[in-house]
């Protein structure tokens, strides 16, 4: 019997409500939300994120986000600079000190979190990462599950092209 949306909709929330609580006790320590560790953590490894993939992968509004790199630029963790290849838009980076903020949050996360998500065992967690990005993908997509395409961590990168 197939299940309800609801109840997947219900064990999806309550995962990540209880993931995001736990975590935001350690980044507490550190005078530092959820949100902001995630951006800090998207934007490492990059020459610069734009706005609205930064928006989209952070799965935060696009006011939100403006408002949090507001207060991160304020901390000199980030910095704005204009895309040379397109000098509309603005790319978002990280600064040397955001760089070590992150590092930082990181390893404070991991001591907490652990090796795997909590109550799972790395053969678990290996089977569960990649079937939440098809699922991420397949509701992105409006349902389409061919075009969904993840990262091989699992996470959402759009629809093929």
């Amino acid at each position: 019997m197939a299940r309800q949306p609801q109840d997947l909709l219900h064990l999806l929330t309550r995962a990540e409500r209880l993931a995001a609580r736990r975590i935001q006790s350690v980044l507490d320590a550190y005078d530092c939300s959820v949100d902001a560790w995630r951006v800090l953590d998207l934007l490492s490894g990059d020459e610069g994120r734009g706005m609205t993939a930064l928006a989209e992968d952070a799965a935060l509004p696009a006011p939100t986000l403006t408002k949090l790199i507001d207060q991160l630029v304020d901390q000199n963790v980030v910095f704005r600079r204009v895309d040379p290849a397109d000098r509309r838009r603005v790319l978002v980076q990280l600064t040397p000190r955001g760089l070590r903020r992150r590092r930082q949050l990181s390893r404070a996360v991991r001591a907490e979190w652990g090796p795997t998500s909590p109550g799972l065992t790395e053969d678990e967690e290996n089977q569960l990462m990649p079937l939440l990005g098809r699922l991420s993908g397949a509701l992105a997509d409006g349902g389409d599950k061919e075009g969904a395409t993840t990262t091989a961590a699992g996470s959402p990168v759009g629809r093929a092209r």
